[in-house]
């Protein structure tokens, strides 16, 4: 394995490069979708008590101590409550657009590695044949056909490289942009309940 390493040479150590920010993100993603969520419930539950009491200093506080996104719409909720309620909705909504980069985000950055990742194997399968080829001028004639071959053959190591990390990155993006549009779901779902909350607390 560590042979085939060093005959693809520096672009196909630049290719498993990119395997880095793709499991950093998947993680890192993976534990803040499963932080917000667990979150949520607990949020929502003291918010609405807290509300109904007519505790309001006590719901913006509430908010301050969760990282979930709904946060940020009960602090727009509670804090524009003296606003109409078609007002309201647009300010609650405003709340989750702005919430939405922290949702999205580094997602994005997965999918530019599955895009350039065989463009770059592509690279060093050419840059591989061309060194390849310059030996064969160099030299007239290769007596042995299996010495041209073999140095075409591991050129080509960085265009399987490329696509061996572009096909799960692409995975990835898929599920976790699947997973932000199902968070981002909810968000409009639950803007509509809070406003219901707080113009009409029980």
């Amino acid at each position: 394995m560590f042979d085939l390493l060093i005959k693809g040479g520096p672009v196909l150590w630049v290719i498993l490069f990119l395997a880095v920010p793709v499991i950093a993100i998947l993680v890192e993603r993976l534990l803040y979708f499963r932080k917000i969520s667990s979150d949520e419930d607990k949020l929502l539950a003291r918010v609405k008590g807290a509300t109904e009491k007519g505790h309001y200093d006590e719901a913006l506080a509430i908010c301050d101590t969760v990282e979930a996104p709904i946060g940020g719409l009960i602090r727009a909720a509670l804090e524009n409550r003296a606003m109409g309620e078609t007002d309201l909705r647009e300010a609650v909504r405003d709340a989750a657009v702005r919430e939405l980069p922290q949702i999205e985000r580094s997602i994005s950055t997965i999918n530019v590695i599955a895009n350039i990742s065989p463009m770059i194997g592509l690279l060093g399968t050419v840059t591989g044949i061309i060194n390849s080829f310059n030996v064969l001028g160099e030299f007239g004639a290769v007596s042995d056909p299996s010495v041209l071959a073999k140095g075409i053959s591991e050129a080509l190591l960085t265009t399987a490289a490329g696509i061996v990390i572009a096909v799960p990155s692409m995975v990835v993006y898929a599920w976790l942009s699947g997973k932000a549009n199902n968070v981002i779901g909810r968000l409009e779902g639950q803007a509509n309940d809070l406003v219901r909350l707080v113009k009409s607390p029980s």
